[in-house]
């Protein structure tokens, strides 16, 4: 029997960038989701990290959009895959959708992040 998936937070700037780095996600309406490796690899473990911009509105509407994401974590977190860390990024449609279908669109999102390709690293080109 497999062992349930252990879901860490993640707080600090150097672990968001470390996922973004790795450059793999799936974007949604209402969201977008940046996979990367875990640092330890070894537990099965998770590390989730809820972030919104203030494109989705003031403090009251971020709030409100990181406890949604949070609770559809919660309810889908068992299609995510181990030893991965994810950043759910709120849109601004976050707000608009039904919660239900949020919940679909991310335990979508989760089995589908690991075999995303990573983005091609672009240069700027030089003048």
């Amino acid at each position: 029997m497999e062992r349930p998936v252990h879901v860490l937070r993640l707080r600090h700037r150097r672990e968001f960038l470390a996922v973004a780095a790795d450059g793999r996600r799936v974007a949604k309406p209402s969201f977008t989701l940046q996979v990367g490796p875990r640092p330890d690899g070894e537990a099965p473990v998770i590390g989730v990290g809820f972030t919104a911009s203030r494109k989705v509105g003031n403090a009251v509407a971020r709030n409100r959009a990181k406890r949604r994401l949070r609770e559809a974590v919660r309810q889908s977190a068992p299609n995510a895959t181990p030893r991965h860390d994810y950043v759910v990024v709120a849109r601004t449609d976050v707000l608009r959708q039904d919660f239900a279908a949020l919940v679909h669109d991310l335990a979508d999102a989760f089995a589908r992040a690991p075999a995303v390709r990573p983005r091609p690293f672009r240069t700027r080109a030089k003048r």
